[in-house]
């Protein structure tokens, strides 16, 4: 699936949280941007925050994010657009979205044993898009990442046209991209996701 077809599923409306959600929300995203300073170096809280509260359906996507185990933190900021860029910055990949195939196509193909979703349609969904292979790579500048499990990461079109997908994860120091049938899925994968905000 492309970035294109990507980009036309995310809904751009999506509910306000209620009050005490937001609330516990906030407080988690300030808590973890605090203890993890190295990921935005020269950020400041009250800035990003001021960027979340004129963004309901983006806290909406963080909230997301967070319910399924992905603890999203900020690891920069677009000088162009202004945007705050989140990832997904658990330890191991998020527990609320593993053993997923990678897209719908690779969903149907299956016979026996399908997994209960998929990657793009779950990201589609919560309003974010998987990482790239690039992105994960910068993720792992900012700590040690995926070492018992892996994450399916944006394939490229020629690779999925060809029935393919693929992941990355950390292993011996280094980061290790590599590929499965798109169908496939594991109890130790799931997928990693971006946000603009």
């Amino acid at each position: 699936m492309s970035n294109v077809e990507t980009k036309k599923e995310l809904s751009p409306e999506q509910p306000a949280l209620p009050a005490g959600r937001r609330e516990e929300l906030i407080n988690a995203l300030k808590a973890r941007f605090e203890k993890n300073m190295n990921r935005h170096k020269g950020l400041e809280w009250a800035k990003v925050q001021a960027k979340l509260d004129a963004n309901a359906g983006k806290l909406w996507s963080l909230y997301e994010m967070e319910r399924t185990g992905g603890e999203p933190d900020v690891v920069g900021r677009d000088s162009k657009t202004g945007e705050y860029i989140f990832y997904d910055c658990c330890a191991e990949s998020p527990k609320g979205r593993r053993s997923v195939c990678y897209d719908r196509e690779a969903l149907e193909s299956r016979k026996e044993h399908k997994p209960e979703n998929n990657a793009i349609d779950m990201a589609a969904a919560m309003g974010i898009e998987l990482l790239s292979e690039e992105q994960y790579r910068e993720l792992q500048k900012l700590g040690k990442f995926d070492t018992k499990t892996s994450s399916w990461v944006k394939t490229p079109s020629d690779i999925r046209k060809l029935g393919g997908a693929i992941f990355a994860d950390f292993r011996y120091g280094n980061v290790f991209v590599s590929h499965n049938g798109a169908e496939s899925y594991y109890a130790v994968r799931a997928f990693r996701g971006s946000l603009r905000v």
